[in-house]
């Protein structure tokens, strides 16, 4: 499937049209209109006619959360979405990621603690399924259980 129809097939079901395949759903203006939107948003609108197993892995990535928001997802949860990404490839998910998720709930499981601060309110620290610290970035930044236990700092 191209870029196109993945984002699509999420807006499809997101506007209570059921894809078949006796169906032209290219006559469906606002289905058209918000998946274009949508590509707009996660920067692969020059990519729409591409299959998604071409995509490089920081676009498949966009995709999936393209795919999430046309959903009409309100909550968002990520794992490790810039995993094997370049320090580049990252800063352009967590900046997509940041802008997309504005005004919903974002769950993300991330050890780039770069990624972490960089979106988060409010942070759960967890050590082998233990929540040790949670709070605000500053908060954990100055929390000396998670320097401890992530940091390599020792607690005097």
């Amino acid at each position: 499937m191209t870029v196109w129809e993945n984002i699509r097939c999420a807006v499809l079901w997101a506007t209570g049209h059921r894809y078949a395949f006796w169906k032209n759903v290219e006559n469906l203006p606002e289905v058209r209109q918000r998946t274009a939107e949508i590509l707009e948003d996660i920067h692969l609108s020059h990519r729409r006619h591409v299959s998604a197993g071409l995509l490089t892995y920081a676009e498949q990535r966009e995709l999936e959360i393209g795919i999430t928001i046309a959903s009409g997802a309100n909550v968002i949860i990520l794992d490790e979405p810039t995993a094997g990404m370049s320090h580049a490839e990252t800063e352009r998910a967590v900046a997509l990621i940041r802008r997309l998720t504005e005004g919903r709930t974002l769950v993300i499981v991330e050890h780039d603690m770069s990624v972490v601060f960089g979106l988060a309110d409010r942070i759960s620290v967890l050590v082998y399924g233990r929540i040790i610290a949670s709070g605000t970035p500053d908060e954990i930044r100055n929390s000396a259980e998670v320097k401890e236990a992530y940091l390599g700092e020792e607690v005097s």
